[in-house]
């Protein structure tokens, strides 16, 4: 036990999922679960060697479920970084998050359950329950051992998670640090079923370039927002035109109230500016070029609790990881 900058679509054509022991290679999908702000989407990126999943300080930051490929060698890890589980409000789009999450843990071949390193948590037992639940193998990823000032508590808890739950294996890891994901990925390769590879070596994900960009700028509005106006923002990408030398981004940012749209607006428009110059860098990084970014504020009123919003912004009914791969067009960001 161990406690192209380019981005483009690509056509990739469907494999067999076949598996023999004859195939040299190993291939499988693997979830991220844990409850909210654990480290799930840090942890992918890091994994990955690039920001795919967005991150911000406050809870629930993702949405749904996010695809990131991993090739390396002679295997391909498909991780699945989802949102947090907990226990879902009547709002709409608290039971949508949930669902994406429980979803995404049907079909794949291993679940990495992330908890803190400071000690296990209510929340920490819903989570390995519906893992439980899904008949899932579950690697536990004791993450931010960074932040422990007294190591001397980590062993008593690998200790007593290791006697209390049956765990494939118990990893401590700090994501943000990048420390011990060598060995948390030997423990993932030595588990995945020999198959061949479901996504070209150079794919990343499954997601369109309309998606990364609107998560970009709902990020950086999360995080210029995120004392006055926490998660009651959507964003909807209408035009990307990417040139020779510049891209070019339309996007709108929705609120709920008039109020929030004059925040999110802001002085003048500083703050709105703000916004898109922060998403504007991260977006050339993706592209590989120079972008210019033009946003709008619009109210939707009560969009997050309202089913027919909530699906015009593409928050959508979760199938399940394999299901999204077998039955999607094959466009993908690389």
């Amino acid at each position: 036990m161990r406690s192209s900058r380019q981005c483009r679509t690509a056509m990739t054509e469907p494999v067999s999922e076949a598996e023999s022991d004859t195939v040299p290679t190993r291939c499988g999908y693997v979830a991220l679960a844990g409850r909210p702000n654990v480290g799930k989407s840090t942890l992918m990126n890091h994994l990955l060697g690039r920001k795919l999943s967005i991150t911000s300080r406050k809870p629930q930051t993702t949405r749904q479920a996010l695809i990131g490929v991993l090739t390396r060698g002679d295997a391909q890890i498909v991780f699945v970084d989802t949102p947090g589980i907990h226990i879902a409000s009547g709002r709409a789009l608290n039971r949508y998050m949930v669902g994406q999450a429980v979803g995404s843990l049907a079909g794949v071949e291993l679940a990495l359950m992330l908890v803190e390193a400071s000690g296990w948590h209510d929340g920490d037992e819903i989570v390995r329950r519906r893992i439980h639940e899904a008949g899932v193998p579950c690697i536990c990823v004791i993450n931010k051992i960074d932040r422990l000032r007294r190591k001397e508590r980590l062993l008593p808890l690998i200790d007593a998670l290791s006697r209390k739950h049956d765990f494939e294996a118990l990893v401590p890891v700090s994501a943000l640090k990048n420390l011990a994901l060598d060995e948390l990925l030997e423990e993932i390769v030595g588990r995945l079923p020999r198959r061949v590879h479901m996504f070209a070596a150079d794919e990343v994900t499954d997601r369109s370039l309309d998606f990364l960009v609107g998560e970009i700028v709902r990020e950086k509005a999360i995080r210029r927002l995120g004392a006055e106006l926490p998660h009651q923002t959507a964003v909807m990408v209408d035009r990307i035109s990417v040139g020779e030398s510049l891209a070019e981004v339309d996007a709108v940012i929705y609120v709920e109230r008039d109020t929030q749209k004059r925040i999110a607006i802001g002085k003048g428009g500083a703050m709105l500016k703000s916004i898109g110059e922060d998403a504007r860098k991260d977006i050339e990084f993706l592209i590989g070029s120079r972008a210019m970014v033009r946003l709008w504020v619009k109210v939707d009123r009560r969009w997050s609790g309202r089913p027919d919003a909530l699906q015009r912004f593409g928050y959508q009914s979760q199938r399940s990881a394999k299901g999204e791969h077998s039955q999607r067009a094959g466009k993908g960001a690389r």
